[in-house]
């Protein structure tokens, strides 16, 4: 490696700005330019020093504010000025946040680079609905999919539909409710129980999370009903849902602290 600067790829967690692991924290207080995403809490911002730049390059569906190629130079530039930089993205940046992408781009340009883990949405947005991603009872395997459903070759998706369907007692679905209707759709088509529940939970583990719940059958009905449910949102499929009605902890404890104010 160079003796040039080093590049963060730290995961900024779920939402809730306390949910940031300690080593995402320290990284953040040594920053000299931080560059961070749409689904990094603005509030981690506060961590960094006064004098670190701040560069947002947030994502939105058909909208980027910057190209993946570009955000891979803009880093490994800044790095070698000599750097301290920290790329803060939403979740964990190994899950759907292209952290794999910019470490190969600086680990081909010999920059020194770490990977820090971060709580990533799918469990996390779904143990404040109320929803443990596994249970004993409930489900012994866990899946994480992207909602962006693209498939270059057709009998490939069968077969990933098919595993989906039969093979896995929980998914959960990245950023993909504008899918939704495929998603239980192939689900159902493949053989999943039309029965099964359905959990969609937006903006998970901060004050306006908000979830609704079905089945496969029902979920896009009952999501048409519910106009503040909006992106992000993770749509959790499985048995493990039923737990909501006994540990929904999160809204309860929102709803005490309202009636306490």
């Amino acid at each position: 490696m160079s003796g040039a600067g080093k590049v963060y790829l730290v995961g900024a967690g779920p939402g809730d700005p306390k949910l940031i692991t300690v080593k995402g924290m320290e990284c953040l207080q040594k920053a000299e330019v931080v560059v961070y995403d749409r689904l990094a809490n603005p509030a981690l911002l506060e961590y960094a020093p006064q004098t670190a730049e701040r560069i947002y390059c947030g994502k939105l569906p058909d909208h980027h504010t910057m190209r993946q190629e570009s955000l891979n130079e803009l880093l490994a530039e800044k790095a070698l000025e000599g750097k301290i930089v920290v790329r803060l993205k939403g979740g964990d940046p190994c899950v759907f946040g292209r952290a794999g992408e910019e470490a190969q781009h600086l680990a081909e340009r010999g920059i020194a680079f770490e990977i820090v883990p971060g709580v990533t949405a799918g469990i996390a947005a779904s143990a404040y609905a109320g929803i443990p991603v596994t249970h004993r009872d409930h489900g012994s395997s866990f899946a994480v999919v992207t909602g962006h459903l693209r498939e270059d070759k057709p009998e490939l998706a069968v077969e990933k539909w098919r595993a989906l369907a039969n093979g896995i007692d929980t998914v959960a679905f990245y950023m993909g409710v504008a899918n939704l209707p495929l998603i239980r759709t192939q689900l159902i088509k493949h053989g999943r129980d039309p029965h099964t529940p359905v959990a969609v939970i937006s903006w998970g583990t901060l004050p306006q999370q908000a979830v609704v719940t079905g089945t496969l059958a029902d979920i896009e009905e009952r999501l048409a009903q519910n106009s503040h449910i909006t992106n992000p949102a993770i749509i959790l499929v499985g048995d493990v849902v039923k737990m909501r009605e006994k540990i929904n902890w999160f809204e309860a404890t929102l709803g005490m602290e309202q009636v306490q104010q």
